[in-house]
């Protein structure tokens, strides 16, 4: 198998310069940079106004083309920017590039997300629901089956004790989810809908205001359970607004709540496994992404002060009173 070519800023620049008209006359046209947050030499500013992203391999080429359509199909129904291609093509035999209108504003890893941001949070919960699954599982979007939670718990707390035992977490908070919690918010059949599949604080635009104005990334999109996103907001702004939009955007108790416990689960085990050699990801992101997914939510808040008032036995309700069960 033939290496692919590793992308220079000369490369960049000779390639920028024949795509845009105003590097014609011979001048050395924008300044190229590589983008250092998890871009590596795939992504690279040009200039103030693009984004160049460069597929090092045909697995990244083939999901690179599918993203420019499913970027065409989502865009109608959603309140936020979804970032448009004004060139695309190959920078190497079989190797796609993609250079795209830059969405101006910071991260949500720069950014907290206001009120409003979290309307728009939901805007876009909302508007993946409504785009036609069948119409993207036939651009090649894959179908991906709902995640076991109460084998993610397991994991999880194998994980905690790890990381109680490094002082980096209590272990006990994980007794919150049980057995029968996480078997009472198994995905229900039917519920499939477009998830962007990878909701990170990186792909979340965030104006000062707090305002999100667009979603970068397409490329980890499926049809599958939709409380992937929402465990994916929880790690990105934390598990209030998470829950919050989500709700917001017409989801029950149910998936809000199956979100919330992926995120920690998720959470728990990504920073235990990569404080022991293994996984990826910057520790101190993770610890950040552990402390945003376990804030406590309002269902929660309540709980602890009626517990503080000796009040733990009221009102159990279906989910038996704890974050396992099934109300917000």
């Amino acid at each position: 198998m033939t290496q692919a070519p590793t992308p220079t800023a000369d490369t960049v620049s000779r390639l920028v310069r024949s795509l845009l008209k105003e590097s014609a006359d011979g001048a050395t046209g924008p300044d190229v940079r590589p983008v250092t947050e998890g871009g590596g030499h795939s992504t690279w500013w040009v200039g103030t106004r693009y984004v160049l992203r460069l597929a090092r391999d045909r697995e990244a080429a083939a999901l690179r083309r599918r993203e420019l359509r499913l970027r065409d199909l989502v865009r109608p129904h959603l309140p936020v920017t979804v970032p448009a291609s004004v060139a695309h093509g190959e920078w190497a035999p079989g190797l796609a590039y993609t250079l795209d209108t830059l969405v101006p504003g910071g991260t949500a890893e720069e950014h907290d997300v206001s009120a409003v941001g979290e309307a728009d949070l939901a805007g876009l919960l909302t508007g993946l629901r409504e785009v036609p699954v069948r119409q993207a599982e036939t651009l090649g979007v894959p179908r991906t089956a709902p995640r076991s939670l109460e084998a993610l718990r397991r994991m999880a707390v194998r994980s905690a004790e790890r990381l109680a035992a490094a002082d980096e977490f209590d272990a006990a908070r994980l007794l919150q989810l049980t057995p029968p919690g996480a078997a009472q918010l198994a995905a229900q059949p039917g519920t499939a809908v477009l998830t962007h599949h990878n909701l990170r604080g990186e792909h979340l635009v965030v104006s000062a205001d707090g305002r999100v104005r667009g979603v970068l990334d397409w490329t980890g999109a499926a049809v599958g359970d939709p409380a992937e996103d929402i465990a994916g907001l929880a790690r990105a702004v934390g598990s209030p607004a998470a829950v919050r939009a989500a709700t917001l955007a017409g989801y029950a108790a149910r998936p809000c709540l199956r979100g919330l416990w992926l995120a920690r689960c998720d959470t728990v085990i990504r920073l235990a496994d990569r404080l022991e050699g293994r996984g990826s990801g910057p520790v101190p992101l993770l610890r950040t992404q552990l402390r945003r997914a376990w804030e406590a939510i309002l269902l929660e808040r309540v709980t602890e002060s009626k517990e503080d008032e000796g009040g733990a036995d009221e009102g159990d309700g279906d989910g038996g009173g704890d974050a396992g069960g099934a109300e917000l």
